[in-house]
């Protein structure tokens, strides 16, 4: 049971990690009237970025859940 708070702590760590080196686009920018209407792709890193995100964020809901059960 211990183990997985550990994990918990870790995961979230990365998480918060990962979310706040993605990129953040148009943000306010196009409040202000910037081009916010460009949609880009995401590739190379950023890709890889995203997808762990959305990994981690899995991995933490499910210890989460697993947390709760045991």
């Amino acid at each position: 049971m211990n183990w997985i708070k550990i994990a918990q702590v870790i995961t979230s760590l990365l998480l918060i990690t990962a979310i706040l080196l993605q990129n953040r686009g148009a943000g306010l920018g196009s409040a202000f009237g910037g081009s916010g209407g460009v949609y880009l792709t995401k590739r190379g890193l950023e890709k890889k970025l995203f997808i762990a995100t959305i990994v981690l964020a899995v991995i933490f809901f499910s210890l989460s859940i697993l947390g709760i059960l045991i």
